[in-house]
């Protein structure tokens, strides 16, 4: 019987990656992405063992039909790996654009959350499988301009939790996988609407996390024996580390 994943936001970065690592260790991957190019070009790269799925997640519509938009042969989804998700913008919330917001919203909970809904069913109907959550440090740490972005990664670290509640007397495991700095995406391209200059000089001279890193991450937790639930995991470089409560002087 095969091993069959589901990857949201498959065509790049943390996704990418994890698309690799799993077909890797005997899994068939079902890679979810929007860009049709680039899910065809990792077809490419990666054989029959990939089965490309454009899908948006802010599609309620075609998020609730895709178990019909699969052939029934992967309908058997043993891993979920929640891994869409972006942030948009930098500025003070009180400055943020307001699609800005909609967006990070949109994709980070409200996507996560419908296509967590239609495949966790099946999963209890076998009491088998695996969801994995990509979240963020960003989800504990404030910092300015995280606004929005850090409350939609705090919203998925408290639903994997919650997730396992429901989930007690079940074989099914849920982890929350809350990154730090990590370099070699399209993560801060993206935060910066395009801003290639911008976005470098987030990682310049500095040590950061690369997607191998998390797809490494991947491939050890659904590796662990079935009894075995790791709930979160933060993960930094040790270029990185949580920082002392800001004292500022106030204006007068």
């Amino acid at each position: 019987m095969k091993k069959v994943a589901l990857v949201t936001g498959a065509s790049a970065g943390f996704g990418r990656a994890i698309c690799y690592q799993l077909i890797q260790q005997g899994y068939t991957v079902i890679g979810a992405a929007r860009r049709r190019e680039k899910l065809a070009k990792l077809q490419l790269e990666l054989g029959k063992a990939f089965y490309p799925l454009a899908l948006d997640i802010t599609d309620k519509q075609a998020v609730e039909q895709i178990l019909t938009a699969i052939p029934s042969e992967l309908s058997a989804i043993e891993v979920l790996v929640n891994n869409a998700g972006l942030a948009l913008g930098l500025e003070r919330f009180y400055q943020l654009d307001e699609q800005d917001i909609d967006t990070m919203i949109a994709t980070n909970i409200i996507g996560l959350t419908r296509l967590t809904r239609q495949i966790l069913p099946r999963m209890v109907e076998r009491n088998r499988g695996y969801i994995i959550n990509l979240g963020s440090i960003a989800g504990h740490y404030p910092y300015p301009g995280g606004n929005v972005y850090g409350a939609t990664k705090a919203y998925v670290q408290q639903f994997s939790l919650n997730l396992r509640a429901d989930l007690a007397g079940t074989a099914i495991r849920v982890t929350n996988i809350e990154p730090g700095l990590c370099g070699e995406t399209e993560f801060s391209v993206t935060r910066f609407h395009g801003d290639v200059q911008q976005a470098a000089a987030v990682y310049k001279d500095k040590q950061y996390l690369v997607p191998q890193d998390i797809a490494n991450t991947v491939g050890w937790l659904v590796s662990l024996p079935p009894h075995m639930n790791v709930n979160r995991l933060e993960i930094m470089p040790v270029s990185q580390s949580s920082q002392a409560l800001q004292v500022v002087k106030m204006k007068s």
